[in-house]
């Protein structure tokens, strides 16, 4: 399939170039006649839609990185060079005439406190033309802290936030609502939580579009303390660790398991689940391992087995795949780590972000 987008991207390219020459040819007399110093009209783009549709050969001012554009103008024929905000984009020599340039813009071409200039440089002179680049459409890598009330700030954290815009996720029966912006770089946002945004998801977006957080305002189980009253006794040995290396926050569980060890932690009942599809937890572990997750107490009944590694990882458990899933009453992370042979073997591991899932 890449393949075939790759030739179906230089088709759509030849046919691009072949208008292109065909318009040059067709005014011989007035391209030859031009001889001052390079002019930009025009940026159009050229390729296709991600629905497989060829892209409307139309103007635009604004650009994305890894896509192909055509420069229109006069005077490209000695072009050396093309910049987006003084960031040089490739372009190959036979793809340009006296009019047109193809350019294919840059991946780290930058996107934030920029010129917003696009350049074409030739042995005749500079043309300069206005021309924003677009970042990648916005990560959330997570929220602190996730039960947050009205009026309390919360930190999202993730990347390519240029000039944010942040809400209260539309879901089918509401509408967005707008969250206030206290303060935002490219990687963090501090918004002020608005009134009933509990059990709601934060959306981020730019001018590229828009992505949603992993769960929702409230749903935290464990989110640097514990909530629903959920409660690690004492007799599980275990730490808390606080430092900026937490999935989420700033404080995580750490816990050294001999093997088939385990760490419980038990909630006196909770049974207020149906807005949730089910739970989800982020963990590492000292050594790659295995970590089975115990849901109220059926050691018998095949609890899933989840895979852990070196970095932070986020497991989703959808109520389906637990038992007596009526009520949360205790979770058990029990140490599978073996050997080849079977044997167990001691590692710890770091526990981070309990929670539930919000349904869809």
């Amino acid at each position: 399939m890449k393949n075939i987008k790759i030739v179906s991207l230089v088709a759509c390219i030849t046919l691009v170039l072949s208008l292109v020459f065909l318009g040059s040819c067709s005014n011989d007399d007035s391209a030859s006649a031009y001889s001052g110093p390079p002019v930009i009209e025009s940026v159009s783009p050229t390729g296709y839609e991600t629905d497989g549709s060829i892209k409307p050969f139309e103007p635009v001012t604004l650009g994305y990185p890894k896509m192909y554009y055509v420069i229109h103008g006069k005077g490209f024929t000695t072009a050396t060079k093309v910049t987006f905000n003084d960031y040089e984009s490739y372009f190959r020599p036979t793809f340009v005439t006296d009019t047109d340039i193809v350019v294919l813009i840059d991946e780290n071409t930058p996107y934030a406190n920029s010129s917003n200039k696009l350049k074409v440089i030739t042995q005749s002179g500079t043309a300069v033309f206005d021309f924003v680049i677009a970042p990648p459409v916005p990560t959330v890598s997570g929220f602190n802290p996730v039960n947050a009330t009205e009026g309390q700030e919360v930190t999202i954290k993730g990347k390519y936030f240029l000039n944010p815009i942040v809400t209260l996720a539309k879901t089918k029966t509401q509408e967005a609502v707008p969250v206030t912006v206290v303060s935002s770089t490219l990687e963090k946002i501090v918004i002020k939580v608005p009134a009933n945004a509990d059990l709601r998801t934060l959306a981020v977006a730019n001018i590229s579009g828009e992505t949603k957080a992993a769960y929702a305002i409230g749903s935290a189980i464990f989110d640097d303390v514990s909530y629903y009253g959920l409660d690690f006794p004492s007799w599980n040995n275990f730490t808390y660790e606080v430092n900026d290396t937490a999935e989420q926050g700033t404080t995580y569980i750490a816990k050294k398991m001999d093997p088939w060890g385990s760490l419980q932690g038990n909630w006196s009942w909770y049974d207020q689940l149906t807005p949730f599809s089910g739970l989800h937890v982020a963990i590492k572990a000292k050594a790659p391992g295995k970590l089975s997750f115990v849901f109220n107490g059926n050691w018998d009944n095949n609890p899933p087995i989840l895979d852990v590694t070196t970095e932070w990882k986020t497991f989703y458990l959808p109520w389906s795949v637990l038992t007596n899933t009526d009520r949360v009453q205790n979770i058990t992370f029990q140490n599978r780590s073996a050997t080849d042979k079977g044997d167990g073997v001691e590692n710890t591991f770091y526990i981070d972000n309990i929670g539930f899932t919000l349904k869809e």
